[in-house]
């Protein structure tokens, strides 16, 4: 079974593996306001819309380099991760945390699926849909137990409260994923040194 914390350090080129917990001190002295989180997936929404809206075709499709990841393949992959992984496994965790995680391929998916064939404005309005879905659930849930734990045979201990934060850092990930593809795209465009504009 592919799991997403593997599989994302190659999809966005992340080398922090983030299932280890290095906060534990800091976790024993204050409770976690859950709501902040489920904000920050609702407020990601806009910030997604915006980034990837109103954009040409040239750019939907265009990429760096040819083993990298387009827009389109992004919002792909954004969309399906939210439904069948984070929101998944979430639910699943929370409800039959002995019951065995349901399975995800990722990297998998961008050719099973035929991420570069999908319509980018419809994908986009799907993923936003499934965002608005998440958050509607994630608010309806009533005292929650986050500290179901589902026990993994390679990383241990994998709490609800864990899959909850790291979907909200999936995000922040291929925001900046998504920052710096339109960067080297401006790059690109302009032909020009970009340095004055500051270090990236």
């Amino acid at each position: 079974m592919l799991n997403h914390a593997t599989t994302h350090t190659q999809t966005v080129g992340s080398n922090v593996d983030p299932l280890p917990n290095h906060n534990d001190k800091l976790n024993k002295k204050h409770t976690l306001d859950y709501s902040k989180i489920i904000n920050g997936l609702s407020e990601n929404s806009a910030v997604f819309k915006q980034l990837l809206s109103g954009l040409t075709e040239e750019i939907h499709l265009w990429k760096l380099n040819p083993d990298k990841w387009c827009l389109l393949e992004i919002i792909c992959h954004l969309h399906d991760e939210e439904i069948y992984d984070f929101r998944a496994r979430t639910r699943h965790v929370l409800e039959k945390p002995t019951e065995g995680l349901p399975a995800i391929d990722p990297l998998g998916w961008v050719k099973n699926r035929k991420y570069i064939k999908q319509n980018y404005n419809d994908k986009l309005a799907e993923f936003l849909k499934e965002r608005e879905q998440s958050v509607k659930w994630l608010q309806s849930l009533s005292n929650p137990k986050w500290d179901n734990t589902y026990e993994h045979a390679k990383f241990g201990k994998m709490t609800a409260k864990m899959f909850l934060s790291n979907w909200l850092a999936h995000d922040y990930l291929h925001i900046r994923q998504i920052t710096k593809l339109k960067y080297d795209y401006l790059k690109q465009l302009t032909n020009e040194n970009l340095i004055y504009g500051g270090y990236w």
